[in-house]
């Protein structure tokens, strides 16, 4: 690690081509998670409602299961799996069948990259770099699969949850009263909201994924954090949220997911928290 400290031109590369490939990893996650829960899912409420059990073979497996075409089932080989080079070289395409690759695939991958990048810029090649590393590909994987599915599974969130506290043992971002009191705080602000709109309208406005999502994101940044998320989050989504619902010609009674608004804002909350809140209130007049 100090080698990569005292040799940025080599670490930074290194950082970005080890995003590439956790990107790849994060496209199975989004694309295999969903899937292998609502199988299971499925198994436990059979057997909860006491129904007759049924073969139904499990989802491919997020690790030890080659990826595979979607549409010809053809297994790729290694030099169709390379990061955004190959997806490039296939130009988007099946080698076997020629059906089209999702653009899912080196979007995650570069972006992945990209942010492996900036967190190695911002905290260095040390522990503080690689748990801005991880909590950036949780909050990857959590985006793609709230887009696709409008859920934020537990077995990402809380996780994420622990680790952030794991990571406030070594006062490694914020310190431990900190983080305790910011997972506290980011669960019941969005649970409090979510129960006052389910009183007042009869309707859930947000699933509990997202108190817990706020959560996890509260222990890695603090207590002084929980704020400026809720609020680049809520600006982000209305801002975002309504271009989208406008381009598809949508309604604005339909349900958009709010999870990848909380994880850009967190992202951005975890790295220029303090900054935002000292130029808040200069502008404030208030420091």
């Amino acid at each position: 690690m100090a080698f990569l400290d005292a040799h940025p031109g080599l670490g930074y590369p290194a950082a970005a081509g080890l995003g590439l490939l956790v990107g790849s990893f994060l496209n199975v996650v989004i694309l295999r998670l969903p899937r292998r829960l609502e199988w299971q899912w499925k198994r436990d409420a059979r057997e909860i409602l006491e129904i007759p059990e049924l073969y139904e073979p499990p989802p491919p497996g997020i690790v030890v299961e080659r990826s595979h075409c979607p549409h010809c089932g053809h297994a790729l080989s290694w030099y169709e799996n390379i990061p955004l080079l190959s997806w490039l070289a296939l130009r988007g395409k099946c080698r076997s069948c020629k059906a089209p690759i999702s653009i899912q695939y080196p979007l995650v991958e570069l972006l992945t990259g990209l942010l492996f990048l900036a967190c190695a810029w911002q905290f260095g090649f040390g522990w503080k770099g690689f748990g801005a590393m991880l909590l950036t590909s949780f909050l990857v994987a959590l985006s793609g699969i709230d887009l696709r599915t409008r859920l934020l599974p537990d077995q990402l969130t809380l996780p994420l949850m622990w680790l952030g506290m794991v990571a406030s043992v070594e006062n490694l971002y914020v310190g431990q009263k900190s983080a305790m009191l910011g997972a506290m705080a980011g669960y019941l602000s969005l649970w409090s909201v979510y129960w006052v709109f389910k009183q007042l309208t009869g309707k859930e406005g947000m699933g509990h994924g997202d108190f817990k999502l706020l959560a996890a994101l509260g222990a890695w940044t603090g207590l002084a954090g929980v704020l400026p998320t809720i609020l680049l989050s809520s600006l982000v989504g209305a801002v975002v949220g309504s271009l989208w619902l406008a381009a598809k010609g949508k309604d604005k009674a339909t349900p958009i997911p709010f999870g990848p608004y909380l994880a850009i804002a967190g992202w951005i909350s975890f790295f220029w928290g303090k900054d935002l809140v000292g130029w808040y209130m200069r502008l404030a007049g208030l420091a």
